[in-house]
């Protein structure tokens, strides 16, 4: 699992273009410690820095362990739907509008 992990963190973070030095500035992590996370095994990260890390890479702690067979769609999608989901009422209201919108555009 641990392998997986590291695996799994560094596959996103060049997917997104980050550098260890990003993702260390976006979870308030030493770059060092990022390093440590994608190599070192097994990884030992407190539930605080594996929160901060799933957020900034869009995905669920989960995702990051594989401890469950989700693809990294799923594990996206449900990172955006707890974050939506502490949204206020009228900015989901524009998300849906604009998901309709979206919708539409697809189906032409």
């Amino acid at each position: 699992m641990a392998d997986k992990f590291g695996k799994r963190i560094k596959e996103l973070r060049t997917a997104k273009n980050m550098t260890l030095d990003d993702l260390a500035k976006a979870t308030s992590s030493a770059k060092s410690y990022v390093w440590e996370l994608e190599n070192k095994n097994p990884p030992r990260p407190s539930a605080e820095k594996l929160s901060a890390i799933a957020k900034a890479l869009d995905v669920t702690v989960d995702y990051l362990f594989g401890r469950d067979e989700q693809s990294v769609g799923d594990a996206t999608d449900l990172a955006f739907f707890r974050e939506y989901t502490g949204l206020p009422s009228e900015t989901k209201e524009q998300l849906r509008q604009m998901a309709k919108i979206l919708g539409a555009k697809k189906d032409k």
